[in-house]
């Protein structure tokens, strides 16, 4: 459990958050922000972006997220307004449907789902069901997994499975407990048992991408992905994977969901470095070294998950885990000035990409939503 001197940042940085949320969110409350631009939000919703890079991108939901977040927090209805206007903006893509993929449940979980939960609206509950609907399409019988992306040119990914799938799962969790139907349900659970397979390795550390034979189900060979190569520990997978595992577990009380869980907790709490700031890949090289805050702030969210349920004797490990990294975050990585729209400065898409260490607006929200938990006010969109 945190200690008393723990308090005393905590109720700082949450202040802070709510401090700096309340103008950005107006300044940026006609977009749907992913990153900055010379500090200033960009807008994935504008037009004369190409939609797969624009209204279809997938973290679409998070700004919402962050938003209705806020609302929960301060009860100002001007957080839920925003929110819902991303929402309505996302109408396209159901519509369009072509740039849709598995990260429906990141787009529609923040937004849709979580309106429905805190107002009822009925429209969300209808965007959401839709939502699931397509994620469930995506589910391959065979070799019981969802398939990750679409095919882009030549490129054949119709047996690509990957970790962060693993927290679009409760929008199907969602819709089972929403209409009774458990085939959704199930689809979660069989592809969750995929990944317990094939994709985490016996000392908890996991592989991004596995790919399938799309028509025998068999494992053919797996990728290093956004991590530094194959065979390396890609940081925002094993924090999809230990928080993904948990939620799993959450919504289905299976234990080994749970074991799985805390294996992948293991491995990452023994590669944390003494300064508590998060590589790419722990096992990427000196040089050039990256950091990626977001692997940071979703892994203390699955900690504190973690901590609330498991054992007595076992809490303060999980505890302990998460707040040297969210203390870390605050002190070397956060900007609560005018100077950025976001908060977290060091996020990394990939190991390999040309562009490192910038804000990503996921990294805002799982940030946001783990100093909310452990002040005990947050809302589990999950």
């Amino acid at each position: 459990m945190y200690q008393k001197q723990d308090e005393i940042w905590l109720e700082e940085v949450c202040e802070k958050i709510k401090q700096k949320i309340t103008w950005v969110s107006e300044k940026s409350k006609n977009k749907i922000p992913y990153t900055t631009v010379e500090g200033i939000h960009d807008d994935r919703s504008d037009s004369s972006i190409d939609p797969d890079n624009g209204i279809y991108w997938w973290t679409n939901g998070f700004w919402a997220g962050i938003m209705w977040m806020m609302y929960q927090e301060t009860g100002m209805q001007r957080y839920a307004e925003i929110a819902r206007f991303s929402e309505e903006k996302m109408d396209f893509c159901l519509m369009d449907f072509y740039g849709l993929h598995h990260d429906v449940g990141f787009m529609y979980l923040p937004t849709a789902v979580a309106d429905y939960r805190i107002t009822g609206n009925l429209d969300s509950r209808r965007r959401a069901l839709h939502a699931a609907n397509l994620l469930a399409a995506r589910f391959n019988p065979v070799g019981k997994f969802i398939r990750a992306w679409n095919d882009i040119g030549d490129d054949d990914r119709r047996g690509w499975a990957i970790i962060d799938c693993l927290l679009n799962l409760p929008l199907l969790y969602w819709a089972s407990e929403e209409t009774k139907d458990p085939r959704f349900k199930q689809i979660a659970m069989l592809h969750t048992d995929t990944v317990m397979e094939y994709f985490v390795r016996p000392d908890g550390s996991v592989r991004h991408i596995v790919e399938f034979d799309p028509n025998t189900g068999m494992a053919v060979r797996d990728y290093g992905g956004q991590g530094y190569e194959d065979g390396s520990s890609w940081t925002r997978g094993q924090a999809w994977g230990m928080y993904g595992c948990l939620i799993g577990y959450l919504h289905t009380e299976k234990k080994e969901y749970l074991n799985m869980s805390k294996r992948i907790a293991h491995y990452f709490l023994a590669n944390i470095s003494s300064d508590g700031l998060i590589p790419v890949d722990f096992r990427q090289p000196k040089e050039p070294y990256w950091y990626d805050d977001s692997a940071a702030a979703i892994a203390a969210c699955g900690f504190l998950e973690l901590a609330k349920i498991v054992a007595e004797h076992e809490k303060d490990m999980y505890y302990n885990g998460a707040i040297p990294l969210l203390n870390a975050l605050y002190e070397n990585h956060c900007d609560f000035t005018e100077n950025s729209d976001c908060i977290l400065q060091k996020c990394t898409g990939a190991y390999h990409d040309q562009k490192h260490e910038y804000p990503i607006i996921y990294g805002d929200f799982f940030f946001i939503e783990a100093i909310f938990k452990l002040m005990g006010n947050g809302l589990f969109i999950w």
